[in-house]
């Protein structure tokens, strides 16, 4: 699917991109999950918190990953996003992602046991392998097979799909997915492309946004909104690993009396809306995307 451009310009290309939610349960909070502050000056929503993830990479695919690959074969993969072929990658690539960025490996050793990284030795070494792969000087494969690991793909669960709108000047097909994060491992921003990290409650992340705190975009609130139904890292990956069909979301931007609005299936006027095409360097989009976002999190109803 592509963005139907004006005249005199070519469509913008959806590019596959996937991103994790990472989870862990803490004894007085509660369920938290990890998010990542982009770089002040990334061109599409930078200085947002995210969570750790990006866009699907041609290293993602091929035999040599799938061998490292532990729980689900491309084609299984495949079958669970409705893809003919290639889903296995979206997993590489939350996993490849989530070490890049936020320095979290969800692999299990030779003998079976998720890796941990409190051991000196170990951290060092992983870092060096991490900055490796930043630099794209190694692969992601390449690092499992000198270390023999296999990706805890299994480990990891498809949770909601989101597509940028139409109008933007970058536009990602996104694919969502929760894990459980591992024990023996301290998450780290990569001081690139991401620049801060903090284990947060989805309910304290939507606080501090109202609050003006933290900045955020349409589709992290509504998935912030979605976990804060739950109470254990266990149920939210039960209730993904138990769930049908992912619809996909596409929003869309719409520009009334009213100001500019975000929209997604079901709001009023979604059918109708046209979209707003933005041009340039992409900012006056991500201050829109960061303006409106703010509508939808509102307060929460009072229990009466």
């Amino acid at each position: 699917m592509a963005e139907r451009g004006s005249a005199d310009s070519a469509p913008i290309a959806l590019r596959p991109a996937a991103t994790v939610m990472l989870l862990n349960d803490h004894e007085e909070f509660g369920l938290q999950v990890l998010m990542v502050r982009r770089n002040l000056n990334s061109d599409f929503v930078g200085g947002a918190y995210v969570f750790p993830g990006g866009a699907v990479d041609p290293s993602d695919a091929g035999p040599a990953i799938e061998r490292r690959s532990l729980g689900r074969s491309d084609t299984d993969a495949s079958a669970i996003l409705g893809l003919p072929s290639g889903g296995l990658a979206y997993w590489v690539a939350v996993l490849r992602e989530c070490f890049e960025e936020a320095g979290i490996l969800l692999a299990r050793d030779a003998g079976g046991a998720m890796v941990r990284l409190d051991a000196p030795a170990d951290a060092a070494r992983f870092s060096s392998h991490r900055q490796a792969l930043n630099d794209r000087a190694t692969t992601f494969a390449a690092i499992a097979e000198e270390e023999d690991l296999h990706l805890d793909v299994a480990g990891v669960h498809y949770f909601a799909h989101w597509i940028t709108p139409e109008g933007a000047p970058r536009r990602y097909d996104t694919r969502f997915f929760v894990a459980k994060a591992p024990d023996g491992q301290i998450p780290a921003n990569d001081q690139s492309e991401t620049i801060a990290e903090i284990w947060i409650t989805p309910k304290e992340a939507l606080a501090a946004h109202r609050r003006g705190e933290i900045e955020m975009v349409l589709p992290t609130i509504r998935n912030l909104q979605d976990l804060a139904r739950f109470d254990r890292s266990a149920d939210v990956l039960s209730a993904a690993a138990a769930a049908g069909t992912v619809p996909a979301i596409l929003p869309r931007i719409s520009v009334t009396d009213r100001g500019v609005q975000i929209l997604v299936p079901g709001d009023d006027g979604y059918e109708e809306a046209v979209p707003k095409h933005f041009t340039g360097g992409g900012g006056n989009f991500n201050e829109m995307a960061k303006a409106v976002s703010h509508h939808a999190n509102p307060e929460p109803e009072a229990n009466p």
